[in-house]
């Protein structure tokens, strides 16, 4: 699943505007997350053509902390580009033991309902 250049000019306007030297475009690192999304893939196993993983992973973390990624999915919606249902999951280690330390962990799960 990746956009075209034509899709991603009808909702670029819900990404931030790129300054500096950035290696990669906001239009690669969304390609890249759908990708994630649509394969369930790790991070670390993105594909090579999408650059690298930990360049992606923290561009999408950052969104995901500003709310970029809520509006993007979103618009992808409306403009029935693709169809996205974000699950987010909290799991308390009170009642399961996810990890030894014992500090809540939360998993970004997005899900793909349909290509359009």
């Amino acid at each position: 699943m990746e956009i075209t250049e034509e899709q991603y000019a009808r909702i670029k306007d819900s990404l931030p505007v790129q300054r500096g030297n950035v290696s990669l475009t906001n239009l690669q690192v969304l390609n890249a997350i759908l990708y994630v999304a649509e394969q369930g893939c790790k991070w670390r196993g993105l594909p090579k053509r999408f650059g690298p993983w930990h360049t992606i992973y923290m561009r999408m973390n950052r969104w995901a902390k500003n709310g970029v990624l809520d509006r993007v999915f979103e618009q992808l919606q409306l403009e029935q580009i693709v169809r996205v249902r974000i699950e987010a999951f909290s799991l308390d280690s009170t009642s399961v033991k996810v990890h030894p330390d014992g500090t809540q962990r939360f998993i970004w799960l997005p899900r793909m309902l349909e290509r359009l």
